[in-house]
């Protein structure tokens, strides 16, 4: 059985959520302890619980221990990956897209189609976003094989949550392809979405993409921005994704939501800085994918490698749960990680 301290590295449900995920994938037997000890609220949240209690039910497995505020549990997968259609309610504001997230490896393992739908939070801080996951991961992970689409159907903010995402997920045929991004090339184009729910009065939408061409056009750049007025959404609420398109095939993007105290033209200027940061820094991913990636090229065949805008947490932390996990080989050499996939396919 693998033994994984939960307050190692970054100490974050997403080491949960991940650990979790790749047992499933391997049917390795997993105790977790001190989970989410270093947060203010440890131990499990609704939306980690929702999450393991998911790969549990994909994988047939069984869970000791799981249930909110728990700092230890163990997983027993049951050894294989049921595809189908399939529904969760987070019940909270927590990340569904976070959850997809954690269900995608498995899904794209399951042998046929595999279609889940997810209630819960859409457009928070401190996780991946809607528009990121479909405009930017979704296309790079196209590009390692991996055929997966998403589809808003109800944007989801804090507090209230209540969005809903629809995740399709193609079997996969062969292992992934390993990600080699590194030569970023010039920048070609940049195309963002501005969204707004409730909030057309005050033209929210308006005003984020009319900033966030301003401040591009100083740089020399004339996006294409989509603005979408929504009125679907439980409660009032916003985002903005940038995303920018390379010569050599790399996409790079940056986004916020909105937040009461935020204005339009701060959460415009929050994402422009953050998108021209990155590519700045001559990464090929953007800082969010940087750490997003790691599972998939551990899981591909041959050796990953790509340029990210800087080392962080979560990084190191995924780094570290595909070595013990799954005996991935990995090397960082300044901002360039290299990643040895294990092949991994189920027949």
């Amino acid at each position: 059985m693998i033994e994984i301290d939960g307050a190692e590295k970054s100490g974050s449900g997403t080491l949960v959520r991940f650990a979790v995920a790749l047992c499933s994938l391997t049917n390795q037997p997993m105790r977790m302890v001190r989970i989410r000890e270093k947060r203010e609220k440890q131990g499990l949240r609704p939306q980690h619980l929702v999450a393991v209690k998911a790969c549990a039910q994909l994988s047939s497995g069984r869970l000791e221990g799981a249930e909110v505020g728990s700092k230890e549990i163990t997983y027993y997968p049951g050894g294989s990956i049921s595809a189908g259609v399939w529904e969760w309610n987070i019940g909270t504001a927590g990340s569904a897209t976070m959850m997809a997230f954690t269900l995608i490896p498995l899904a794209l393992f399951g042998g046929t189609e595999t279609r889940f739908t997810i209630r819960g939070g859409l457009f928070q801080d401190h996780a991946p976003t809607a528009f990121h996951m479909g405009k930017v991961l979704a296309p790079i992970l196209g590009q390692m094989g991996a055929k997966v689409s998403l589809k808003m159907i109800r944007p989801g903010y804090v507090p209230k949550g209540n969005g809903e995402l629809d995740v399709t997920v193609e079997p996969a045929k062969a292992p992934l392809r390993a990600l080699v991004k590194t030569k970023r090339g010039e920048i070609r184009w940049i195309q963002g979405i501005s969204l707004a729910s409730h909030l057309a009065k005050q033209s929210v939408a308006q005003r984020m993409a009319e900033r966030s061409r301003e401040l591009l056009a100083q740089e020399g750049y004339t996006p294409c921005i989509d603005i979408v007025e929504d009125t679907s959404a439980v409660q009032s609420g916003a985002a903005l994704l940038l995303w920018a398109h390379s010569t050599g095939g790399c996409l790079l993007g940056f986004d916020r939501a909105g937040k009461r105290g935020r204005s339009s033209e701060s959460i415009a200027q929050s994402v422009v800085e953050g998108l021209l940061t990155d590519i700045s820094t001559g990464a090929t991913v953007d800082r969010f994918a940087a750490d997003q990636l790691i599972l998939f090229a551990a899981l591909a065949r041959g050796q990953s490698r790509y340029i990210v805008p800087s080392l962080t947490d979560h990084i190191e932390s995924n780094l570290w749960l595909i070595e013990k996990i799954l005996g991935a080989g990995t090397e960082v050499k300044e901002n360039l990680i290299s990643i040895d996939g294990i092949g991994f396919f189920r027949k």
